[in-house]
């Protein structure tokens, strides 16, 4: 078994994660490595794809959400995810399979199994082809299920009780109109879109993907990462024995922690070079977001207030040597406030980072 430094994988990891500003990389190339951009806030999602290309500037998630090579839709751990077409399917496979709208503390506080059974029927057949407003789905929702209580269920916490529509591949994000915000299905969004594969298949593809950029990681970390830890336990340990035993992943340790690393990685973990380069990351950029702001290699325990703040803000982050050694916010001018155990962070290169997001 490979033992593998913890300075060797945050090195890596910046790497993995574009943090490098390669030349050539494009908007879906980066939501594809980094398995999807948080997009709750379009412009934060805008800022993490233009911090991970040489030159500063934004509208490259937009253009490539225009030209429909991304999806937006509710993802990961119910959140509103970019995501490319074929990673949209594969995750969304995984977050159905557990099933968690049958859970009865979900259902107590949301909608009954039949109910959702019902809105999916009726959403299915009223997004087929078609592009909605809010007001419009719900209205062809209680003409489809002449059920006038799901309207109240809809307007009361419509986000909550969509999502598992989502989940099952049929209710994605549509064109911007104006304001307001549109519905349609992935299939009329997306001329590729494959459906939604077995989870058994998704997974073999969605776990190494998810290594590929945090790695190395423990299975509950995927898991926290996908759904918060809602997975079901027997799959997720199913899913890991599978492609450990396929050769895919290995099983390595990170100064003693036992962790899963791509098979095909390992070596290049082990012989990272260090990266001090100093990057400014936006408010949920996937570097916090991926492993989780409760990974103690990444943001120290006692500094994750700051990170993970009040109604789910994740706070833009200083990164030096693959950890969040301050945070920085933007009003008149960009504020950089750093933590004094991060050390020595250069000025210069803190500067240079300002200058880039000022001129965006």
């Amino acid at each position: 078994m490979s033992e593998l430094t913890w300075d060797q994988v945050r090195s890596w990891r910046m790497r993995r994660q574009f943090l490098d500003r390669p030349e050539g990389v494009g908007a879906e190339r980066i939501v594809e490595r980094l398995c999807g951009v948080q997009a709750q806030v379009a412009s934060a999602a805008e800022h993490a794809v233009a911090a991970r290309i040489p030159e500063p500037g934004t509208g490259a998630a937009a253009a490539a959400l225009t030209s429909r090579r991304l999806i937006r839709v509710w993802a990961m751990r119910g959140t509103l995810h970019l995501l490319t077409v074929r990673q949209a399917a594969d995750f969304l496979s995984l977050l159905a399979a557990a099933r968690t709208w049958e859970k009865g503390s979900w259902q107590r506080t949301f909608a009954t199994t039949e109910q959702v059974a019902a809105l999916a029927d009726a959403t299915r057949e009223a997004l087929h082809g078609r592009v909605l407003t809010r007001e419009e789905l719900v209205a062809e929702i209680v003409r489809h299920t002449r059920d006038d209580s799901l309207a109240e269920l809809l307007g009361s916490g419509w986000g909550a009780i969509l999502k598992p529509l989502a989940w099952q591949g049929l209710l994605c994000n549509g064109p911007s109109d104006g304001n307001r915000i549109t519905f349609t299905s992935p299939a009329t969004w997306a001329a590729d879109w494959p459906g939604l594969p077995d989870p058994d298949q998704a997974a073999m593809r969605a776990i190494p993907a998810y290594l590929g950029a945090y790695g190395p990681a423990t299975m509950d970390s995927f898991d926290q990462w996908l759904l918060r830890g809602a997975s079901r336990r027997a799959s997720l340990k199913g899913w890991f024995a599978s492609l450990v035993a396929s050769g895919e992943l290995a099983a390595v340790t990170v100064e003693g922690l036992p962790v899963y690393a791509r098979s095909a990685d390992v070596d290049d973990i082990g012989t990272a070079e260090p990266m001090p380069d100093v990057r400014l990351l936006p408010a949920f950029d996937q570097f916090v977001l991926g492993p989780g702001t409760k990974d103690e290699q990444i943001v120290a325990p006692h500094r994750r207030a700051e990170v993970s703040r009040a109604a789910g803000w994740i706070s833009p982050v200083v990164v030096h040597r693959g950890r969040v050694a301050g945070v920085w916010e933007r009003g008149d001018t960009v504020t950089v406030t750093l933590f004094p155990e991060a050390g020595d962070v250069p000025e210069k290169e803190i500067a240079a980072e300002v200058a880039r997001i000022e001129g965006i």
